[in-house]
């Protein structure tokens, strides 16, 4: 199946791929899109599906659930493949050179989570060098904490520099910029149809509620978070910006992208229980600091999956609402060179990393962009996702 516009199949935008976005034109007017090739297809005509798009973004359509997914899907895939759609279809295209990324939905609740069992025991390495990696949970729970949803930003904001109190080497407390500003490499899933109070979402649910997925650099102020952490967890060392990808990727375009997970040492639970379905994500991410690859962390190494990550969400009867986020924690494999964050990368900051213009980091400084791609496997070729990018400005 082919489209008749000039982008190839193995495209990472082709026709199998299709993610959703909203964006605005130079005149300033916003509308919700499809994205094929270097082209966005505007969905205010989109049939019976054009009033969910009225308002630019697509929290109504998110809501509208799995049924409606598809629906708006098949019809994008008709007109992108059927030439007798070309003349009705030619105007609704624009080139993505022209229009500018919003933030696609209106982000309801965030969740960050930790679940890279090689990033947890990085972390506990560095901070508890004589203890265990690991915590006596973490292999029998997904860890996460709620997020601040209202500071999440599309992919090419600014982030500015935070500041907050941190404690000096010797002991002193001091308040100003953090000194030691990171990133964390993960993936954020959408969720659009919501559950009931109280009903929790079993595993094999998961694809009834998330739309699909996106790109997240959780940028973290460590100072400030070692300060404040203890004992109720992250706080404004995390709040302050949370950036995403400004195309969400629908689920339907992952089907040659599910394997099974790590082996696990212990037996999860019931209700985390995923070993009747592939459930683990086959998705290579690639990390740049300045134009400088520093990492290439593999999602398939994620010790805990999507889908528990959603059922253990809710377990305790909290609800999903259409526009959650929820996030996988930052994504490192086992070698050096697959570390999704500058914490585990440069050992909390006493091996620095050497970029190509010559210079070297521990941790951010002002004036440093940070990008992350990622592909996943397609049937004509790799499947984008699209990049989350961001550069770091004075406080």
């Amino acid at each position: 199946m082919s489209t008749w516009l000039d982008v190839p199949d193995e495209h990472p935008y082709g026709i199998d791929n299709l993610p959703l976005g909203s964006v605005r034109d130079a005149a300033g007017r916003r509308f919700a899109a499809a994205r094929i090739g270097d082209r966005a297809v505007e969905l205010t005509h989109a049939g019976q599906y054009a009033p969910l798009f009225a308002d630019g973004s697509l929290d109504a359509f998110l809501a509208a659930g799995p049924v409606t997914w598809r629906g708006l899907r098949a019809l994008l895939t008709d007109w992108l493949t059927d030439d007798s759609y070309r003349r009705s279809v030619q105007p609704l295209l624009t080139p993505l050179s022209e229009l500018t990324p919003v933030l696609a939905f209106t982000v309801a609740d965030y969740v960050d989570f930790y679940a890279s069992e090689d990033h947890a025991s990085n972390v506990g390495r560095i901070f508890r060098p004589d203890g265990e990696p690991l915590t006596p949970n973490w292999k029998h729970l997904p860890i996460g904490y709620h997020g601040r949803s209202g500071t999440v930003v599309v992919s090419g904001t600014d982030v500015r520099r935070p500041s907050g109190q941190a404690r000096n080497p010797d002991g002193s407390i001091r308040f100003g910029p953090s000194q030691r500003l990171d990133i964390e490499a993960e993936v954020g899933f959408v969720v659009g149809a919501g559950s009931a109070p109280g009903r929790p979402v079993p595993v094999s649910a998961f694809a009834d509620h998330v739309f699909g997925l996106c790109l997240l650099n959780d940028w973290s102020a460590r100072d400030i978070q070692a300060w404040e952490y203890v004992p109720l967890g992250p706080f404004l060392g995390k709040s302050f910006a949370t950036s995403v990808g400004a195309w969400i990727t629908p689920l339907d375009a992952l089907a040659q992208a599910w394997v099974a997970p790590p082996a696990r040492d212990l037996e999860p639970l019931g209700y985390l229980d995923d070993s009747a379905v592939p459930s683990g994500l086959d998705l290579q991410l690639e990390v740049s600091l300045n134009g400088t690859v520093v990492s290439r962390p593999p999602f398939a190494t994620m010790y805990w999956t999507p889908a528990q990550m959603l059922a253990h969400l809710t377990v305790n009867g909290a609800h999903a609402r259409p526009g959650d986020l929820f996030a996988s924690g930052t994504v490192s494999g086992p070698e050096r060179d697959q570390r999704g964050s500058l914490l585990e990368l440069t050992w909390n900051g006493s091996e620095p990393l050497a970029l190509a213009d010559g210079t070297t980091r521990g941790f951010l400084q002002d004036g440093d962009e940070v990008a992350i791609t990622a592909t996943a496997p397609g049937p004509h070729g790799p499947i984008g996702i699209a990049e989350v990018r961001g550069r770091i400005v004075a406080s």
